[in-house]
């Protein structure tokens, strides 16, 4: 409530809106996530957690007390905590010592040891930095008062950009996405999905790769995506006679791309607004992701299409209501959107559009006994939303104080040149660098937080290369999305892998192998950024060069989910299946033009729509009768 509040109708300076924030969701963490599991419902242990509890809300009310105005009589020395900066007293490096530990311990309990370790690293080089050896950055050092008052007191750190997103962004679809579920919208996603392929071949698979494109939207999150449409897509498509490994590693390739799905998205898009330059609006992002989202699916369905007549895979088997178009909770899901898209396309804040939005859900829904969401259900899908929020406020606290390092340091600008430098100005060799940088971050981040340490750390070099700076923070997104299905740790094919009953690395590479098209898109509209629908120079392309960019990928997926599925007429030989996949990398992968007579041809292009024919008219001669 505090924050639909104060994001609509702000009463409080930004940094006491933030330090109320993570005072709640800090609150919050330590009294639901446990020191450790063993120690759960251990009453002893639970003075700890109601110590630290209360430990931050002394940490963040001091910074809220001494940044209000309301308070300015209890302001040491008689200056507001941002006027004296550089000049904190005793009290203000003790307060921000306890902030940062406590930041750190409740990132730990979140999400785990990665990004805690990951931003202790950045604190250590913060304090020796003369020591260090030229290759890995030095500077002049910091002494401690200056980089708690750079960490936590002041608007760099923990109180900064990623803090804001969560809290004027995130977390409001966070609630929307709860509405909608308790109004029953989100089982309508499944019913409808099931509805349109369930009886087709293989059916189970097209439900669970349009379900988790639909709900991973809402959500925002590969895993808990995958934990939710897991549970009833993967018995199916078990029941349809795919392997254990195959129908998890297709929940969790369907699921990861989710986030990359307009208008909703995951937390990256929104740290877009803030991050981007020259900035953009929320509706040029969700206009830019959508083609890449449809690309991305259209891929999905065309594998798992092709490998279930490869295996024979059966349709659905359980009968879903015939009446399910004309259910009443799928008229409340489309209202909730229609009026999201129409107030950004009107020109509404995104933070007004998705608050209305919630209104028009519980209006539209109010006219059903079946959907109307009561006082009980409006405080369950609050009480979800808030502990849906512990892990993002806890992340984007925590990465916070490694962007204030970064800030204070200068290694934001440094790391950018010695990149340069490596790939020597050379485009793809950078591509590469900073896909690999972005898998490995991802590994054990949240993507939103990868996103977020990528872009801050790396973006400068693509827009130094040329490349259109929403093309470049699309391409880190992307990436950061892809690391929760690439092995070893592939975070959303580990949770498909314990609903399936599968081995872990048996589900990961199989999840791998579904979402390789993620991997070959951000490449693909970084060089032919119409497919993003702007042109080279960041403006609008003509609709005849985003037709042509998007018929060409088109045609390269066939290949593609041909090649990684065995199938496509008629099992593919193995040479038959070298060819699809040159055939796939022809189309997908921009090259060289020729001129002749004054006409351009692309080369790769060509030569991939000749490869495409003969592979088609090969294969269709082997067709079963």
């Amino acid at each position: 409530m505090f924050t639909l509040a104060e994001v609509n109708y702000p009463h409080l300076s930004p940094q006491s809106q933030l330090a109320v924030f993570a005072m709640l969701g800090l609150v919050l963490c330590f009294l639901n996530k446990p020191l450790h599991r063993r120690f759960a419902g251990n009453r002893a242990w639970r003075v700890v957690d109601i110590a630290l509890a209360l430990a931050s809300v002394v940490c963040c009310a001091y910074v809220f007390v001494q940044t209000e105005p309301w308070f300015e009589r209890w302001w040491i020395g008689g200056q507001s905590l941002g006027n004296r900066a550089g000049q904190e007293t005793n009290l203000d490096t003790a307060i921000g010592v306890l902030g940062v530990f406590l930041v750190l311990e409740a990132t730990r309990r979140a999400i785990g040891w990665a990004l805690p370790i990951l931003a202790s690293v950045f604190l250590l080089y913060a304090f020796v930095g003369p020591s260090l050896p030229d290759w890995s950055f030095p500077h002049r050092g910091y002494d401690l008062e200056r980089v708690v008052s750079q960490t936590f007191l002041h608007s760099q750190g923990v109180f900064g950009t990623a803090l804001r997103v969560m809290f004027t962004y995130v977390f409001l679809f966070v609630i929307f996405g709860a509405l909608l579920k308790e109004s029953g919208a989100t089982q309508y996603v499944i019913d409808f999905a099931r509805r349109l392929f369930g009886g087709s071949p293989g059916g189970p698979a097209k439900v669970s790769v349009l379900s988790s494109g639909m709900m991973g939207s809402l959500s925002g999150s590969a895993v808990a995506n995958t934990a939710t449409t897991g549970t009833f897509t993967i018995p199916m498509m078990r029941s349809a006679g795919f392997k254990p490994e195959i129908a998890a590693g297709v929940e969790a390739a369907a699921s990861s791309g989710g986030a990359l799905v307009p208008p909703v998205m995951g937390a990256g898009a929104y740290m877009m607004l803030e991050i981007v330059e020259p900035p953009v609006t929320y509706l040029q992002i969700i206009k830019a992701a959508l083609l890449p989202a449809l690309l991305y699916y259209a891929s999905l369905l065309l594998i798992v299409h092709f490998y279930s007549r490869r295996i024979g895979a059966g349709a659905a088997q359980d009968e879903v209501d015939p009446g399910v178009w004309k259910r009443f909770d799928g008229l409340v899901f489309v209202a909730a959107f229609t009026v999201l898209i129409t107030l950004l396309v009107a020109g509404f804040t995104v933070f007004r559009s998705v608050s209305l939005a919630l209104v028009a859900i519980v209006v539209v829904a109010a006219f059903n006994a079946n959907t109307r969401i009561t006082p009980r259900k409006t405080l369950s899908a609050m009480g979800k939303s808030a502990m849906d929020v512990i892990p993002l406020v806890s992340a984007a606290s925590c990465v916070g104080i490694v962007i204030g390092v970064v800030t204070l340091t200068g290694i934001g600008t440094k790391l950018p040149s010695t990149i340069l430098d490596l790939a020597q100005g050379n485009l793809v060799a950078a591509l590469a660098l900073i896909m690999v940088s972005s898998i490995i971050l991802g590994m054990g981040l949240p993507s939103a937080v990868c996103y977020l340490l990528m872009a801050t750390l790396i973006g400068p070099v693509l827009g130094e290369l040329g490349v259109v700076p929403l093309a470049a923070h699309l391409f880190i997104f992307y990436f950061g999305m892809m690391s929760m299905v690439t092995p070893p740790v592939a975070l959303a094919a580990y949770t498909a892998a314990s609903i399936a009953g599968s081995g872990i690395m048996p589900t990961s590479f199989a999840a791998f192998r579904f979402a390789l098209v993620g991997f070959t898109l951000p490449y693909m509209f970084v060089f032919e950024p119409e497919l993003l629908m702007m042109s080279a120079d960041g403006t609008a392309p003509g609709w005849a060069a985003i037709l042509r960019s998007v018929l060409l990928a088109a045609a390269g997926l066939i290949p593609f989910a041909a090649a990684i599925s065995g199938y496509l007429f008629a099992p593919l030989t193995p040479w038959l299946r070298g060819v699809a996949f040159v055939a796939a990398m022809l189309l997908l992968i921009p090259g060289p033009e020729l001129s002749l007579a004054g006409i351009d041809l692309p080369v790769f292009d060509l030569a991939g729509l000749v490869a495409l024919g003969a592979l088609l008219t090969v294969n269709f001669g082997r067709r079963r009768p």
